[in-house]
């Protein structure tokens, strides 16, 4: 087996976290990741997100998306289909991808 094999094997559920920067008034923007939501819904291994909005700061709002396995999460941003939804989303934000694994929670 080799190390990616490995890796794939033990591949678990994952997070991603993505904090936008407006530069469009927000309506824009939630329009825009509505539509790129829609695709990436539909895609094997998606789970569920949360888009949150700040509360003090409107042009501020963090994704968290979860995923069945790391494997899944890149396959679909790797999909020829989601380049666009990537672009439309870069024209109108900045953000910051993470990709993470839960250590701790509570019930």
């Amino acid at each position: 087996m080799t190390a990616d094999e490995a890796e794939t094997a033990n591949d678990g559920p994952v997070v991603f976290v993505n904090r936008f920067t407006l530069r469009c008034p927000p309506e824009v923007f939630e329009k825009v990741f509505a539509e790129t939501s829609a695709f990436v819904a539909k895609q094997p291994g998606f789970v569920q997100f949360t888009l949150l909005g700040h509360v003090e700061d409107r042009n501020s709002y963090v994704n968290v998306a979860h995923w069945r396995d790391a494997a899944s999460f890149r396959r679909a941003v790797s999909h020829p289909d989601f380049k666009p939804h990537a672009e439309a989303l870069r024209a109108v934000s900045t953000s910051e991808p993470n990709l993470y694994t839960c250590r701790q929670t509570s019930r």
